[in-house]
Protein backbone atom coordinates (compact mmCIF):
# COMPACT_ATOMS: atom_id res chain seq x y z
CA UNK A 1 0.00 0.00 0.00
CA UNK A 2 1.40 3.35 -0.71
CA UNK A 3 -0.56 6.85 -0.14
CA UNK A 4 0.42 9.85 -1.94
CA UNK A 5 -0.51 13.39 -0.22
CA UNK A 6 -0.68 16.34 -1.76
CA UNK A 7 -1.60 19.65 -1.69
CA UNK A 8 0.07 21.78 0.99
CA UNK A 9 1.00 25.24 0.88
CA UNK A 10 1.39 29.11 2.54
CA UNK A 11 -1.96 30.35 2.72
CA UNK A 12 -2.97 33.27 5.00
CA UNK A 13 -5.16 33.22 7.89
CA UNK A 14 -8.68 32.60 6.66
CA UNK A 15 -8.24 30.93 3.47
CA UNK A 16 -8.69 27.26 2.40
CA UNK A 17 -6.44 24.61 1.30
CA UNK A 18 -7.42 20.89 0.08
CA UNK A 19 -5.05 18.37 0.30
CA UNK A 20 -5.55 14.93 -1.33
CA UNK A 21 -4.09 11.14 -0.52
CA UNK A 22 -3.97 9.06 -3.58
CA UNK A 23 -4.34 5.47 -2.65
CA UNK A 24 -2.65 2.51 -4.58
CA UNK A 25 -2.06 -1.10 -3.77
CA UNK A 26 -5.15 -1.10 -2.02
CA UNK A 27 -8.89 -1.46 -2.55
CA UNK A 28 -9.53 0.79 0.10
CA UNK A 29 -9.77 -2.50 1.98
CA UNK A 30 -8.57 -0.90 5.50
CA UNK A 31 -11.46 0.23 7.59
CA UNK A 32 -10.26 3.75 8.05
CA UNK A 33 -8.46 6.56 6.28
CA UNK A 34 -7.42 9.19 7.90
CA UNK A 35 -5.68 12.65 8.42
CA UNK A 36 -2.95 13.56 10.96
CA UNK A 37 -0.43 16.70 11.70
CA UNK A 38 2.58 16.92 13.34
CA UNK A 39 3.92 20.50 14.49
CA UNK A 40 7.27 21.06 15.40
CA UNK A 41 7.85 20.28 19.22
CA UNK A 42 4.65 18.51 18.98
CA UNK A 43 3.26 15.13 18.94
CA UNK A 44 1.30 13.66 16.00
CA UNK A 45 -2.43 14.37 16.77
CA UNK A 46 -5.50 13.00 14.81
CA UNK A 47 -7.71 15.34 12.47
CA UNK A 48 -10.11 13.46 10.49
CA UNK A 49 -11.02 9.80 9.71
CA UNK A 50 -13.46 8.38 7.26
CA UNK A 51 -14.62 5.01 6.75
CA UNK A 52 -14.00 3.16 3.39
CA UNK A 53 -17.18 3.59 2.00
CA UNK A 54 -17.78 7.11 3.34
CA UNK A 55 -20.56 6.45 5.48
CA UNK A 56 -18.89 7.55 8.40
CA UNK A 57 -16.63 10.63 9.51
CA UNK A 58 -14.90 11.76 12.16
CA UNK A 59 -12.83 15.16 13.75
CA UNK A 60 -11.23 16.07 16.33
CA UNK A 61 -12.66 19.57 17.76
CA UNK A 62 -9.96 21.77 16.79
CA UNK A 63 -11.22 21.53 13.15
CA UNK A 64 -14.81 20.12 13.44
CA UNK A 65 -16.96 22.71 11.48
CA UNK A 66 -14.05 23.86 9.19
CA UNK A 67 -12.39 21.21 8.02
CA UNK A 68 -14.06 18.29 6.10
CA UNK A 69 -12.84 14.90 4.90
CA UNK A 70 -14.37 12.77 1.86
CA UNK A 71 -13.50 9.98 -0.04
CA UNK A 72 -13.47 8.59 -3.58
CA UNK A 73 -13.40 5.01 -3.45
CA UNK A 74 -13.47 4.85 -7.78
CA UNK A 75 -10.16 6.86 -7.39
CA UNK A 76 -8.80 5.34 -4.15
CA UNK A 77 -7.99 9.08 -2.95
CA UNK A 78 -9.41 10.77 -0.06
CA UNK A 79 -9.75 14.38 0.51
CA UNK A 80 -9.33 17.08 3.56
CA UNK A 81 -10.64 20.41 2.52
CA UNK A 82 -9.54 22.90 5.35
CA UNK A 83 -11.07 26.40 5.37
CA UNK A 84 -11.27 29.00 7.92
CA UNK A 85 -7.51 28.53 8.20
CA UNK A 86 -5.55 29.75 11.43
CA UNK A 87 -2.07 29.53 12.41
CA UNK A 88 -3.19 26.75 14.69
CA UNK A 89 -3.33 24.94 12.06
CA UNK A 90 0.42 24.87 10.73
CA UNK A 91 2.04 21.51 10.31
CA UNK A 92 3.01 18.30 8.25
CA UNK A 93 -0.22 16.67 7.57
CA UNK A 94 -0.16 13.03 7.16
CA UNK A 95 -2.76 10.66 5.27
CA UNK A 96 -2.60 6.97 7.13
CA UNK A 97 -5.10 4.17 6.31
CA UNK A 98 -5.65 0.83 9.01
CA UNK A 99 -8.27 -1.06 10.16
CA UNK A 100 -8.22 0.04 14.23
CA UNK A 101 -10.99 -0.63 16.56
CA UNK A 102 -13.44 2.17 16.59
CA UNK A 103 -11.63 3.65 19.76
CA UNK A 104 -8.10 3.24 18.68
CA UNK A 105 -9.03 5.29 15.50
CA UNK A 106 -7.76 8.53 16.55
CA UNK A 107 -4.35 7.09 17.65
CA UNK A 108 -1.24 7.36 14.78
CA UNK A 109 0.37 4.05 16.04
CA UNK A 110 -2.80 2.13 15.08
CA UNK A 111 -2.77 3.21 11.21
CA UNK A 112 -0.21 0.31 9.57
CA UNK A 113 -0.14 2.55 6.47
CA UNK A 114 1.55 6.13 6.05
CA UNK A 115 2.04 8.44 3.16
CA UNK A 116 4.97 10.99 3.38
CA UNK A 117 3.38 14.20 4.25
CA UNK A 118 2.71 17.71 3.11
CA UNK A 119 3.35 20.65 4.86
CA UNK A 120 0.88 23.33 5.59
CA UNK A 121 1.77 26.80 6.93
CA UNK A 122 -0.59 29.87 7.68
CA UNK A 123 0.24 33.10 8.08
CA UNK A 124 -1.21 35.53 10.07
Amino acid sequence: VQLQASGGGLVQAGGSLRLSCAASGTSFSNRYMGWFRQAPGKEREFVAAITRFGLNTYYADSVKGRFTISINSAKSTVYLQMNSLDPEDTAFYYCATGSPIASYKYIPSAYNYWGQGTQVTVSS
